[in-house]
């Protein structure tokens, strides 16, 4: 079932994309402060977790621009504890591995420019000229072959178990390609996609669902699988 020969020009990384053609890893929906503003124990330091992997991804890929697909924070009104600490330490961690770091907000970015005074951009076209790169809440402006984006949080569910994953779809947007990644940040459950029909797409780039190929890393070996489209994957799970 997850024989599937497809061809990318991206390699898929820890919820994460590296573009090689223009030396960009891509992340998006870290939501720093999530933990922060729940009224439960997270399981995890959101923070400090997000920093930890996004270092491994720096020295693995050694990118030239990292761009965060946007919802960088988790913030509508105000910036929970430690949340301006976190961020400066991720902004740290990208120039000290020679990066240039671009956001493209995202709806809970409101805050934004209240904890970060770097470079941001509603839509940002990597330097192959194809390529854009936005959160994928709205319906972008700017016209490309392949649009990466976030916003809805994808998981598969495999025998019981939910794994986030990426779905690709070609040709999905007025002709362009579509992939859409995971959420950075592990604190997000995910939205699963196994029934799920372009209606119930939060982004306006997922209109015909079936043709969207997914994928799953598996972290133990660093394999990615690829999966047929969710219109014949439905019949197989």
């Amino acid at each position: 079932m997850t024989d599937v020969d497809i061809d990318v020009p991206f390699d898929v990384r820890d919820r994460s994309v590296y573009v090689p053609a223009t030396a960009t890893l891509v992340l998006a929906d870290l939501h720093l402060g999530k933990a922060a503003a729940s009224s439960v124990n997270a399981p995890i330091d959101d923070g400090s977790d997000v920093l930890d992997r996004l270092q491994g991804l720096l020295e693995a890929t050694e990118p030239a621009t990292v761009v965060i697909a946007g919802d960088l924070l988790h913030s509508f009104s105000r910036l929970p504890r430690g949340v301006e600490r976190d961020l400066d330490r991720l902004t740290d961690a990208v120039d000290d591995a020679g990066a240039k770091l671009i956001v493209t907000p995202g709806n809970h970015d409101t805050m934004l420019a209240e904890a970060f005074d770097g470079e941001t951009a509603a839509e940002y076209e990597l330097a192959d000229g194809e390529t854009v790169v936005c959160h994928g809440h709205e319906r972008p402006d700017a016209t490309a072959e392949r649009y990466i984006v976030g916003h809805d949080h994808p998981a598969l569910a495999i025998e019981g178990r939910k794994r986030p994953c990426f779905l690709y779809g070609p040709d999905a947007f007025e002709g362009a390609d579509v992939l859409v990644l995971p959420a950075f940040t592990r604190l997000a459950a995910g939205s699963t996609v196994n029934g799920k029909d372009g209606r119930d797409f939060q982004t306006p780039l997922v209109r015909d669902a079936d043709g969207f190929y997914p994928a799953v890393r598996d972290d133990s070996s660093g394999e990615t699988l690829w999966f047929p489209p969710l219109g014949e994957l439905r019949r197989l799970l």
